[in-house]
């Protein structure tokens, strides 16, 4: 965090809205972390951004007298294009939040609107903004390849999740270790209607900063898909025909999404040329889960992307994880596979999913040894509860 706190511009016309804001971030008030300033409609939010040079943020609603949410994004850049646009939007309204995403918002919040959410969101769009503002700091130095690629790797790591949702039922940890060269792994935890989590793991093609960029247009998609649509398959399917409207750079990703429903204990996932996901069981044994076919996402626009529904024991853990784990190589150039992932649990069965994942990164590591690592390591590991019957 800076010294002075996050300025952050709230535009909405609902009266109540602010005396609420300020009630529930009070704490974060307090602490210095941020500071809020309120508008009651787009024009009412120019004219103060153009007054107040310092702010770091906009939360804007769509709908507003005299200007409306998604008008005002097009107008901020012009103001200050170093500005950072939360959108709040109505639940499923996918057509508002692909036009927002358009016009340059960086992410979005769904109404009656959780303020814990809210909390996570604003806080990794400003970890987002810090690492731009070191960027663009930066570029002046940018004179070799290894500058670009720390950009690219910061930006990378300022989306990936660093809270995950914990319940009576179940525990989720992910986990990326870039490599020397970027290149675009990305994992996301999202939370769904109904109490249903949604988990997400995915590798970019190419390097450096176009893919690190890429990787952030694609993990927006799939969470407005996600909310949108519900599932797997038909969020696939939606993400790959809105990747394949503007891919000038033929870039494509691999993308492995499933849901969880708690209250059933079911797993639904589709694949989209992505890697197996892994189901370790309470006895120590593990199981690939069934392919589901499916190519990557951004080459070809209406592809169809079937979906399978698993059923998770109580005590099971479902890995999630990019080809950097399984084509990890050693000094003898031998590839670490599915075989030796499979046999880091045989003997002993993880406690939590935190320990699953460090597990997996431990034993890569180990067989590595001082072979240099040639991609991104990521791992997303979610554990039913053992009591969760």
């Amino acid at each position: 965090m800076m010294g002075q706190p996050y300025k952050i511009l709230v535009v909405d016309d609902e009266p109540d809205l602010q005396p609420l804001m300020l009630q529930r971030m009070r704490r974060n008030i307090r602490s210095g972390r941020y500071t809020f300033v309120f508008a009651q409609n787009g024009v009412e939010a120019l004219e103060r951004l153009r007054q107040e040079d310092d702010v770091d943020m906009v939360l804007s609603d769509i709908n507003m007298p005299q200007m409306d949410g998604l008008t005002l994004l097009e107008q901020i850049p012009k103001v200050d294009p170093n500005i950072r646009s939360v959108i709040i939007s109505a639940y499923g309204d996918m057509e508002n939040i692909r036009t927002a995403m358009n016009r340059g918002a960086f992410d979005f919040v769904t109404k009656p609107v959780d303020f814990k959410d809210l909390r996570i969101t604003i806080d990794r769009t400003l970890r987002h903004l810090e690492e731009w503002r070191t960027a663009l700091a930066a570029r002046d130095q940018l004179v070799a390849l290894q500058n670009e690629l720390d950009v690219a790797s910061k930006i990378q790591q300022s989306i990936l999740p660093t809270r995950f949702p914990a319940a009576p039922g179940y525990q989720v940890f992910g986990h990326m270790v870039p490599a020397r060269n970027v290149g675009g792994d990305f994992f996301d935890v999202l939370r769904l209607e109904g109490g249903q989590i949604g988990l997400a793991v995915a590798d970019v093609s190419d390097k450096g900063v176009p893919a690190a960029l890429f990787m952030m247009s694609s993990r927006t998609l799939l969470k407005g898909a996600a909310i949108g649509l519900g599932a797997p398959g038909a969020v696939l399917h939606e993400v790959n025909d809105l990747l394949c409207e503007d891919n000038e750079t033929a870039m494509f990703v691999t993308i492995l999404y499933a849901v969880y429903d708690p209250a059933t204990g079911k797993l639904t996932y589709a694949n989209g040329g992505h890697n197996t996901p892994l189901i370790v069981h309470a006895d120590g044994s593990s199981t690939l889960l069934p392919l589901t076919g499916g190519i990557a996402l951004g080459v070809m626009d209406d592809l169809p992307y079937q979906q399978r529904t698993v059923t998770i024991a109580p005590g099971d853990t479902v890995i999630l994880y990019t080809d950097g784990v399984t084509e990890a190589m050693n000094g003898a150039g031998e590839e670490f596979g599915v075989e030796r992932l499979c046999e880091i649990f045989a003997a002993t069965h993880p406690k939590d999913s935190q320990e699953a994942v460090m597990a997996i990164f431990e034993a890569v590591n180990a067989f590595a040894g001082d072979t240099p690592q040639s991609d991104d390591i990521t791992c997303l590991a979610f554990r039913r509860s053992e009591n969760d019957a």
